[in-house]
């Protein structure tokens, strides 16, 4: 009782969060917005026992890829005031996505088909058979994705380092057209 109770509340939190990256127009609360989504379905995914995947879910969603996310946006140019506009001009294309999602969802229950699929056994989601997997099939793609994590890492640090000497070169521009 108590658990379905959790899942509920966990489930409402993530759609609370999804819902308001569609409304918030400044990029730093869109992203905190989608860090309480993502920690909502960690707890989810903890709350159906399937505790690698919420571990992972954390550590690798919300700890790196959010905080480059958040690099990201503090690159923003904070005079650019495109985020202020009340809605993207892909507003309606969302919106058709979203209702053909609905459709496609609505077609399948009317159907009777299950919405997950019943095939999954128990060891599907011990460490040891999760280990196995990834080591034998997804270990270059987890290689390369730290390596490009590693390359926009030091993009960024450069179009920092690119910035910064900028804004010196025009500070004492204007301070020796002063003198």
């Amino acid at each position: 009782m108590i658990e379905t109770v959790f899942l509920m509340i966990f489930s409402f939190g993530a759609l609370v969060g999804a819902v308001a990256m569609f409304f918030l127009r400044h990029p730093m609360r869109v992203a905190l917005a989608l860090i309480g989504t993502m920690l909502s379905l960690a707890a989810i995914y903890a709350e159906l026992g399937l505790h690698v995947i919420a571990v992972f879910q954390v550590l690798i969603y919300v700890g790196a890829v959010m905080v480059f996310m958040i690099y990201a946006i503090m690159l923003l140019d904070v005079r650019d005031r495109s985020f202020t506009e009340r809605f993207s001009p892909l507003l309606v294309a969302g919106l058709a996505g979203l209702l053909l999602l609905v459709g496609v969802l609505v077609d399948g229950l009317l159907r009777g088909e299950p919405l997950v699929a019943a095939a999954v056994t128990e060891d599907a989601f011990r460490v040891g058979a999760f280990a196995i997997v990834f080591m034998d099939e997804f270990w270059v793609y987890f290689a390369l994705a730290a390596v490009l994590l590693l390359v926009a890492e030091i993009a960024a640090s450069a179009v920092i380092d690119v910035r910064r000497r900028g804004r010196d070169a025009a500070a004492s521009g204007k301070e020796s057209g002063r003198g």
